[in-house]
């Protein structure tokens, strides 16, 4: 994702090859799982942190790779949180964020106590300019907002 080019942080000491077929959970929770991948994880992270700031615990699972979708871990954490916050920086109209909302329902409805809220991009062309480029896509403050509806 072109906006991680020039994000800074610790890289662990070499483990051998990098998998990239499966999800990784990069912040664990139990009230929310906030569902996510590429430029919109450091985003998930913020609003997890945010969230446990006012008592809220949310899982942040990052994706990783989009096909094949890893269906397994998505219900695995589906089933520890009972509540989904997928984001996307794509449209919710026939984007990715409506394939892992329709697996959800379709494999896993019993487990949630609250409706799949989905946290994705203006459905209009992706401006120019940043501060219009940051009015069209997911923002922390919306991953926030739409965690704490579900939450209760």
């Amino acid at each position: 994702h072109a906006n991680l080019y020039n994000s800074e942080g610790e890289l662990p000491e070499p483990g051998g090859p990098v998998d990239i077929v499966t999800s990784q959970v990069r912040h664990p929770g139990s009230d929310v799982s906030l569902i996510t991948y590429g430029g919109s994880v450091p985003k998930a992270l913020a609003a997890a942190d945010e969230l446990a700031s006012g008592g809220v615990s949310a899982e942040v699972l990052d994706l990783r790779v989009l096909r094949p979708l890893d269906t397994e871990a998505i219900l695995a954490s589906v089933g520890a949180t009972h509540r989904v916050v997928v984001i996307d920086e794509g449209w919710k109209t026939a984007g990715i964020s409506a394939e892992i909302s329709a697996l959800i329902a379709e494999q896993a409805v019993w487990e949630l106590d609250a409706p799949i809220r989905r946290v994705c991009s203006a459905e209009v062309p992706i401006p120019y300019s940043r501060h219009m480029e940051e009015a069209a896509l997911p923002q922390v403050a919306g991953i926030v907002a739409a965690a704490r509806e579900i939450v209760g």
